[in-house]
């Protein structure tokens, strides 16, 4: 009895260590951007305590948050290699909110090191692989990072939308501090783009969230309304809004970046001089330059240093306006070369990590998988099936096989774009990988056709999951992705009894019902008749 008892309570007591651990790690995750700087040392507390218990995907998600916080700081080297060293273990174990979460830090990476391409795959994928259950905080971050890197290829209406999504969910949490960071976002680059109708509708947006939260403004903000003013020459405006910057300094506002106040005085500088208040102007530009010195914001100093040619030139000092413009230029060549080389040094240390783990047997199952989606790719279907057959005819068990395809899927990619048809194909992917239950293996075979193998499966269990499969598709919210459009699927089963078919003629079965499917009327099951 003693026996017995003792390992039940060592077992009780481990499941309340990691529900502990969870917690804290929830908590962490949903803690307020502007407290990054806070994350650190509970992450590794979170992190060693998982280790103790040996919860691998406790010690992800922590050392995903140390990663997180490097980014932010712009030590993107390391922040870089830990991010993708946390993605390898999400795609080996099939975790799909940390392979949500941890393409969202790379998406920041790649955006930090300027490959916006790259960036904008990341965020498409940090959306899809979020499940519908993720915590609404999330989802919404998560479609802030996807608006942002859809914003900086061009994309404009898409990241509306998604900024619009976000938005909308941050708002019917109650959370003022990410509301004000989404529309401080979309207020910004509606100013930057000329758009002043719906830059100042944003800002007053932005009022009134304030207003209800009773939280004040940062800095961030208070620069993006004032250059919001400066756009219609209201400077009298501009000098009220940052008041609070000037009078009280970083006790009175909070600054969620390292230069936000640096770009405050420098946004005074340029709506004084536009107002011809040159003293005042230099006072703004000398204090924005010790700022700059103090705090080594060399990006703002290269600004603040072109901004006093421009006073020069102003007041007729064209001699000190040439000296002046020569030394920006110089500070924004070095800037720009220092900037290229750390991006190289960051792209380069995960490559190095990445190469070191080339012959890993993560690497190689790797080489069998959708870049994408992150499901098996064909070639691990033309290795892998012949095996399944033969274990079939062996063991005497039956064994089915699906082809999904989407249907009119053009019709996404042609009205929309080809990332939202991604977005689509990443979604879908996650509800194949779902219905993949047990042994079975889904695996997309190319463009917008999927493929199911379910081991053990007879014709009418296979045809049941199938149903089950496309019903869910087809009941999936996918408004906010894909509008009015709607997303179904055709699917083709075919099954061999005890194994007893080739890999060449079970596929071609299932192609037959899927065009057997797709003749009918699309958004059905065909199974082979029997």
């Amino acid at each position: 009895m003693t026996t017995e008892a003792a390992p039940a309570s060592g077992v009780v007591v481990e499941q309340d260590e990691r529900a502990g651990i969870a917690a804290l790690v929830v908590e962490l995750e949903g803690r307020p951007m502007s407290r990054f700087r806070t994350l650190p040392e509970p992450a590794a507390v979170a992190e060693r305590r998982a280790e103790r218990i040996g919860d691998d995907e406790l010690i992800n998600r922590a050392r995903l948050l140390t990663a997180g916080v490097l980014l932010r700081e712009g030590r993107s080297e390391e922040g870089g290699r830990a991010a993708h060293q946390v993605l390898a273990w999400a795609e080996r174990e099939g975790s799909p909110y940390l392979l949500a979460r941890t393409h969202r830090e790379l998406a920041i990476f790649y955006r930090q090191v300027g490959d916006s391409a790259t960036a904008l795959t990341h965020a498409v994928q940090c959306v899809g692989h979020l499940t519908d259950d993720v915590a609404p905080v999330v989802r919404a971050r998560h479609l802030l990072s996807l608006a942002t890197a859809l914003d900086e290829t061009g994309s404009a209406e898409e990241a509306e939308r998604r900024f619009r999504e976000a938005l909308r969910v941050a708002t019917a949490v109650g959370d003022h501090e990410l509301a004000l960071y989404i529309l401080n976002n979309m207020a910004y680059t509606a100013s930057e783009t000329g758009d002043e109708p719906a830059a100042r509708a944003l800002i007053e947006h932005m009022r009134d969230v304030q207003a209800s939260s009773g939280a004040p403004f940062s800095a961030n903000e208070l620069d993006t309304i004032a250059r919001v003013e400066m756009m219609s020459g209201r400077y009298d405006a501009v000098e009220a809004t940052l008041r609070a910057v000037l009078e009280a300094g970083q006790t009175a506002v909070l600054g969620n970046e390292g230069d936000a106040f640096a770009m405050c005085l420098l946004t005074l500088a340029e709506a004084r001089r536009a107002a011809g208040r040159h003293d005042a102007t230099q006072e703004a530009l000398d204090a924005a330059l010790r700022m700059c010195d103090e705090r080594g914001l060399h990006a703002v100093r290269a600004q603040v240093r072109e901004e006093q040619a421009l006073l020069y030139a102003d007041t007729g000092r064209y001699r000190e306006a040439f000296v002046e413009h020569r030394a920006f230029h110089a500070e924004s060549t070095a800037l720009h070369s220092a900037q290229r080389e750390a991006r190289a040094r960051a792209l380069q240390a995960v490559f190095e990590a990445t190469e070191a783990r080339r012959s890993s047997d993560h690497f190689r199952e790797m080489a069998h998988r959708d870049a994408l989606t992150g499901l098996y790719n064909r070639r691990f279907v033309n290795e892998r099936l012949p095996d399944l057959i033969g274990d079939a005819t062996v063991r005497r068990t039956p064994l089915a096989l699906a082809i999904v395809d989407l249907d009119h899927f053009k019709r996404v990619n042609d009205t929309l774009s080809h990332s939202t048809g991604d977005t689509v194909l990443v979604q879908v992917a996650q509800m194949l990988t779902e219905a993949a239950t047990g042994p079975a293996i889904a695996a997309r075979m190319g463009g917008e056709e999927f493929l199911l193998i379910m081991p053990g499966a007879d014709l009418a269990e296979a045809a049941r999951r199938c149903e089950a499969l496309r019903l869910r598709i087809r009941a999936h919210s996918w408004a906010a992705v894909t509008g009015s459009l709607p997303v179904t699927t055709s699917i083709g089963v075919t099954a061999a009894t005890e194994g007893r078919s080739t890999p060449s003629a079970l596929l071609s079965q299932a192609d037959r019902n899927l065009y057997a499917a797709k003749r009918s009327g699309r958004d059905r099951v065909v199974a082979d008749i029997r």
